[in-house]
């Protein structure tokens, strides 16, 4: 195998990976745009939504179709009543508040988890059935191709869907100013349950693509991509959509190649030290806007 094509294929694995960090990153910049705040257990909804697939498939035996239909209701339910009970309570306290209360979130669906499913890895076999496509000396599996297109499609209909839509417009209100969009007539408190829907949706959605790349179900899966997720939306600029596109792309090529020409070890490391790198010359992210503060 000679060199370009080595190069080639990491930039593929990378950008399958970074398809899926992208996924669960478009939730954090929803989350945040919207209620501003940061959702650390959104990285846990990526596990709940793999855990769900296999309960379908693997114990119930639905159909493929259903199951990930079913399971991207679970997660958005979940992502809803995580929502009312947790945070919308806190929504006039201090952010400190509301980072600890994610923080514990995370942390109890993980023990929810861990006392459901116990501590050993469940074995889950993919659900992408798709043949592989070779490109000259390249392959691209089908997995691959899934991943890809479910995220360039994603992009495409969240976009339109924020942009084109009464719920959309409410949406970006909310984002601006709160206050300005209660006068206005807009239901804040269910602007906010529908982001939290749709983000947990999109993170089931990653979830699912996750363990057809990793077929492996523990209770901890979701925290590591959940925080390279949450670097992605940074690194893109949180709260831009296209950004957290970027954000997860990016890292996964990086990611990729660190593995594969410079340390398996190393990987993560360079991952954010780039991120560091970032904040350091555009603190607001490659395509965040800078936003004044009110008074």
């Amino acid at each position: 195998m000679n060199l370009v094509t080595s190069i080639l294929e990491q930039l593929i694995n990378g950008l399958r990976t970074g398809s899926i960090y992208a996924l669960i990153a478009l939730g954090y910049t929803m989350v945040y745009g919207i209620a501003k705040m940061i959702n650390f257990a959104h990285g846990d909804i990526i596990m709940v939504g793999a855990y769900s697939l296999y309960v379908f498939v693997g114990m119930l035996e639905l159909p493929v179709p259903l199951a990930i239909i079913l399971t991207i209701v679970v997660c958005a339910i979940l992502g809803m009543t995580i929502e009312k009970i947790a945070y919308k309570p806190l929504r006039k306290a201090p952010p400190l508040a509301v980072l600890i209360t994610a923080i514990g979130m995370s942390y109890f669906l993980q023990s929810a988890a861990l006392l459901i499913f116990k501590a050993t890895p469940i074995p889950f076999g993919s659900v992408i059935n798709v043949p592989s496509l070779r490109l000259g000396s390249i392959t691209i599996s089908g997995t691959t191709i899934v991943i890809l297109a479910v995220t360039t499609v994603a992009m495409i209909v969240l976009t339109l869907f924020i942009n084109k839509t009464k719920a959309g417009s409410a949406m970006r209100a909310v984002s601006e100013d709160k206050d300005a969009a209660e006068l206005m007539g807009i239901n804040v408190n269910g602007t906010i349950s529908l982001t939290f829907a749709i983000g947990s949706g999109l993170a089931a959605v990653a979830g699912i693509l996750y363990i057809c790349q990793y077929p492996s179900l523990i209770p901890t899966l979701g925290a590591l991509p959940g925080i390279k997720a949450f670097v992605a939306a940074v690194l893109g600029g949180i709260g831009s959509i296209p950004g957290a596109m970027l954000g997860g792309i990016i890292l996964g090529i990086i990611e990729s190649l660190s593995k594969a020409y410079i340390s398996t070890k190393l990987a993560d490391a360079i991952v954010f030290s780039v991120l560091v790198i970032v904040l350091l010359v555009k603190p607001s992210g490659l395509l965040g806007k800078k936003r004044t503060e009110k008074v």
